[in-house]
């Protein structure tokens, strides 16, 4: 799984297709997180919610996400119409779905239903060419998620208070949430989003993250490839 995740909050079509070149162009990047936010369940809302049908015509023409042949799309579900949305997501290409367990008011039927429609059996995470994980807020009990982890291949860990939003400041309760989590289920991949700067990513390595999801502290480099280059050197210290 990758270390570094770049995070792409777009506000219209043209800024999404912009970061994905962005980040395509960096050869060492291999998956990307696309923040679909509904301005409902977290705000301010982001591309493709600030506009109406260009997603599903997106769909309708057959466009895919680019550069598919070497990677991975992640959207970070941050929506109320989560199930729903994950079908335009899948058509264009994406290949990991992340649920925010606060978003959905019936955890057991979502997974229920994901592993009906896109699962092909019981194993989940084993048996479809999808990988699903659940997101948790700062101000939510791991206890939300614990009864699922069975049927997820990963848990999204929220590294800032107001989700949705880049440039926020780390919130440091999610060190021991992480702490706490990976002493209880130690198989268990876990990433973190929000707040993730050179500094935090130390902290969170020696708790065991495995990914993490970075916005602002890529796109706001002067150099976004040395900036990511910077935070995969924290993982393989002996490559400088």
């Amino acid at each position: 799984m990758s270390l570094v995740v770049p995070a792409v909050l777009a506000s219209s079509q043209k800024d999404f297709e912009e970061k994905l070149a962005l980040f395509a162009r960096l050869p060492s990047i291999s998956r990307i997180q696309i923040d679909a936010v509904d301005g409902h369940f977290a705000a301010p809302a982001s591309w493709p919610y600030t506009t109406d049908a260009e997603l599903s015509g997106m769909v309708g023409r057959g466009d895919m996400l680019p550069e598919l042949h070497r990677l991975e799309y992640e959207i970070d579900l941050m929506c109320f119409d989560a199930e729903r949305a994950a079908g335009d997501w899948l058509a264009l290409g994406a290949s990991r779905l992340t649920f925010h367990a606060e978003s959905v008011p019936d955890l057991s039927r979502l997974i229920a239903s994901l592993r009906k429609r896109y699962g092909g059996g019981a194993d989940l995470a084993l048996t479809s060419l999808v990988s699903f994980g659940l997101a948790l807020n700062i101000a939510s009990p791991t206890a939300l998620i614990e009864p699922y982890l069975a049927d997820i291949e990963y848990v999204q860990f929220m590294g800032i208070a107001r989700i949705g939003v880049q440039g926020e400041a780390f919130d440091r309760r999610v060190l021991e949430k992480i702490r706490t989590f990976r002493a209880r289920h130690p198989d268990i991949a876990v990433q973190v989003d929000g707040g993730v700067s050179l500094q935090t990513a130390k902290e969170l390595l020696r708790l065991g993250v495995s990914s993490l999801v970075i916005g602002s502290a890529i796109l706001r480099a002067a150099d976004p490839s040395a900036a990511v280059a910077a935070f995969e050197m924290l993982e393989n210290p002996s490559a400088a």
